[in-house]
Parts: C-alpha cells; sequence; structure tokens
C-alpha cells in the first residue's frame, strides 16, 4: 500500500510541475502553453478559459499532494516508538551496555630451581 501511495505522490509532483509550467506568466510573455492570444482559427478554449482550467487543475493536484503526503508521514509514524527521549534516559545502564572489569594481566612464574 505504501509504495502505491509513492507512485501516485511522485506522479501529481510531476504532474503538478509540468501544469504550472504551462500556466502564463503574468508579463504576459506565455508559457509552455504556445501563443497569450485567443484568435487563430477558432481554438477550442480560449485564453482565459485555459488559464482558469490550468488553475483548477493546479489546485486539484496541490491537494492530492497534500494528502498523500500527510498519508505517507501517518504511514511513516506506525512503527515508532512511543514516548519521550527524557523518559528513557542516559548512560550505558539504559543502553543496555554492561560494563566489564578490568582484566588482570597473568605474569609467568619463574621456573623453580
Amino acid at each position: 500500500m505504501e509504495t502505491v501511495i509513492i507512485v501516485v505522490h511522485l506522479l501529481l509532483a510531476v504532474t503538478m510541475i509540468l501544469i504550472v509550467l504551462m500556466q502564463q506568466s503574468e508579463g504576459g510573455l506565455g508559457g509552455m502553453g504556445g501563443s497569450s492570444s485567443g484568435g487563430g482559427m477558432g481554438g477550442f478554449m480560449t485564453s482565459r478559459a485555459t488559464a482558469n482550467l490550468l488553475t483548477r487543475t493546479t489546485g486539484i493536484l496541490a491537494t492530492g499532494f497534500f494528502v498523500t503526503s500527510m498519508a505517507l508521514a501517518i504511514m511513516a509514524d506506525q512503527g515508532r516508538d512511543r514516548g519521550s527521549i527524557l523518559d528513557k534516559g542516559i548512560g550505558p545502564a539504559n543502553q543496555g551496555i554492561v560494563p566489564v572489569a578490568p582484566l588482570v594481566p597473568i605474569v609467568p612464574r619463574a621456573p623453580n630451581k
């Protein structure tokens, strides 16, 4: 399930980037969407209608991106240990480390004569 949400999340991100790049800039220079004039051979949609459609599509994609982001964050939090790190304490006793006494070197005895 997590893999499906990640794939949908990535598709939403890429599509949203492309839709934002297609939108007409405020300066009137036009984006990748073509000419900014609505004239010509009787196009399918006017410039204003195209801008409204792209704006609405961007909003829908952004909502989907937000929802998948929240779903992934909730799924990532599921297996996590609850509680404060201050409650766990610090130091070797709480980390499972057992102190070991230092080894005493073995000195060989002198041979008997």
